[in-house]
């Protein structure tokens, strides 16, 4: 099978392509993608060739873990049949084409356990199902405290603190210097961090991926509070040493999210306790696919781009 995917081929350097797919085998299920998002966090870094080194990564590529889309075939072993909605976080299915996310693209081929199905209703707003994991990912657990404070209102940032507010907690303080996403808050209050004075917050999640913030976060806590590194950084973290000794600070780091992770926020989403309503700020056709990652890397008014494949 052929299809037509996004192709960065070299940093900056992006285009829509006719790709060969691997043939699919009784586990697996080939999905045609109605929406794809732009990630403004990873994706971004190999799009300005900023990316560290990182396990399958590598020129040509097919970004894109955020996807959703309807099985159009099934193998036998599945448990799927054709018409199901699914979430797809990616693929590796492309003959000569790294696809270490491999969600951008009109269809793919996937072992069934991969995805996830979802109410179709949900319409572009199902590729947000990876973002909201991740969120839920970095809060839920053992020993993991509810944020006080979050750094950055993006997407993320916003559902950090959706998802502090539907788990019963006090709503949160959230952080933001760029005056375009000041808005947009539902429960809680954005401020800058200029004026905030206070320095007790017991969690602080960043959800900006400005590492150097730390010795500034560090400034807030409060005695034996976190710090939980819920962005993603490009450079080694530092900080100084002194500050952090006398807040016997604690340093976390959020991975990316679990399988649970994401059958609980389908859960939160689909019985109305977590809302992604006006996450996603702006929509593309696939064939505009070069300058829709150019406006999500470059505008800072745009939180979520998505690509509607169906359209392209």
């Amino acid at each position: 099978m052929q299809t037509n995917a996004v192709v960065l081929n070299a940093p900056k350097t992006l285009a829509l392509e006719t790709v060969q797919l691997t043939d699919p085998g009784p586990d697996d299920l080939v999905v045609d993608i109605a929406y794809s998002g732009i990630s403004t966090g990873t994706e971004k870094l190999f799009w300005t060739g900023d990316m560290p080194p990182f396990p399958g990564m590598g020129y040509p590529l097919i970004p894109g873990y955020e996807a959703s889309g309807e099985v159009v075939e099934a193998g036998s072993n599945t448990g799927y049949k054709v018409g199901d909605h699914v979430f797809v976080p990616g693929a590796n299915c492309y003959d000569g084409i790294f696809g270490l996310f491999g969600g951008a693209t009109r269809r793919l081929v996937t072992a069934q356990d991969r995805v996830t199905r979802i109410d179709p209703g949900l319409g572009a707003q199902g590729a947000l199902l990876a973002l909201a994991a991740t969120a839920r990912h970095a809060m839920a657990g053992l020993d993991k405290a509810v944020p006080d404070l979050i750094v950055g209102h993006g997407v993320l940032g916003r559902l950090l603190a959706r998802l502090t507010i539907a788990a019963g907690a006090p709503a949160p303080t959230v952080w933001e210097i760029d005056a375009d996403r000041i808005s947009g808050a539902d429960g809680y209050e954005v401020i800058h961090p200029d004026t905030d004075d206070r320095r007790n917050y017991r969690s602080i999640y960043d959800a900006s991926g400005n590492g150097g913030l730390l010795n500034d976060l560090v400034g807030h806590i409060a005695k034996g509070g976190e710090i939980v590194l819920a962005g993603f950084y490009t450079q080694p973290l530092q900080f100084a040493f002194p500050p952090a000794f006398m807040k016997e600070a604690r340093f976390r780091v959020a991975a990316e999210w679990a399988r649970d992770d994401l059958a609980a926020t389908r859960t939160l989403v689909e019985n109305g306790a977590l809302s992604l309503d006006g996450l996603i700020t702006h929509q593309a056709a696939a064939t505009d696919a070069p300058t829709a990652y150019s406006k999500a890397f470059e505008d800072p008014t745009c939180l979520k781009m998505i690509l509607n494949w169906e359209t392209q």
